[in-house]
């Protein structure tokens, strides 16, 4: 699956870190071209730039809030721009901060915040780019769940809402796109440590993972990039968790 990307424009949402800087670059090395989206941290997605670039990827960086239907626009007109070409592949990947927190302790504040992030702006994005998917009758929309849908954490109910939410909205706009040749995924990692998990302990999480090992960004990425190849054709509404078996299919 070397190549199977070739001519493809993907959008990585929140692609300069985490498992976004990996997704980009596992997409980049398949012949796509990577809008590397992200909100703040230039240095950052300069750094995923040089990384994808450096081995011979193509890739840019378009910089917006994603939670912003202006800026959306932007971000969709700049990206066509500059990869010269219409999105094919959208990886609704971004999040922001999120806290765990008590029934008693969290606020309605905290709930809409998770849902601007995992509901508002893939809901803006998927739009954006309907328009030229549907011309080409063809076009990937894979949403980064997490297994804490099937988990339910305690104290998390705000990130557990909002991420749920992102498995109903799946499940209906494949149903709603599959007649327009594009297919809508969702993909739930489990606990993949990544620059912000630095230090943590992962001792108990493993006690729990039948694999018993820690899974790698690259394994989310490479689960992207079979959804968003031809070898994902006939893939649409489902819901893959790639977290070495803690949780089973919802």
């Amino acid at each position: 699956m070397v190549n199977d990307l070739n001519g493809k424009v993907a959008l990585v949402t929140g692609g300069s870190k985490g498992l976004g800087k990996h997704i980009s670059k596992t997409l980049a090395e398949a012949g796509a071209a990577i809008i590397i989206n992200y909100a703040n941290n230039d240095e950052a997605a300069q750094q995923t730039l040089d990384f994808i670039l450096s081995d011979g990827g193509k890739a840019f960086i378009v910089k917006g809030d994603i939670r912003d239907e202006r800026a959306v626009e932007r971000i969709i007109r700049e990206s066509e721009n500059k990869a010269g070409a219409a999105i094919d592949i959208l990886v609704n990947n971004a999040a922001g901060p999120h806290h765990e927190l008590s029934i008693e302790n969290c606020t309605w504040e905290e709930y809409l915040a998770q849902l601007e992030f995992f509901v508002k702006a893939p809901l803006l994005l998927t739009k954006a780019v309907l328009a030229g998917m549907k011309e080409k009758k063809s076009g990937r929309i894979i949403n980064i769940g997490s297994e804490v849908v099937q988990l339910g954490n305690p104290c998390f109910s705000n990130y557990v809402m909002a991420k749920s939410s992102q498995l109903g909205l799946t499940r209906s706009w494949a149903n709603e796109l599959g007649p327009f040749g594009i297919t809508v995924n969702m993909i739930n990692p489990g606990f993949i440590p990544v620059e912000r998990h630095e230090g943590e302990d992962t001792t108990d999480y493993l006690k729990e993972v039948p694999l018993g090992k820690m899974g790698e960004p690259r394994d989310i990425g490479n689960a992207v990039l079979f959804l968003a190849s031809d070898q994902g054709k006939f893939i649409t509404g489902q819901s893959l968790s790639v977290n070495g078996g803690n949780t089973f299919g919802i």
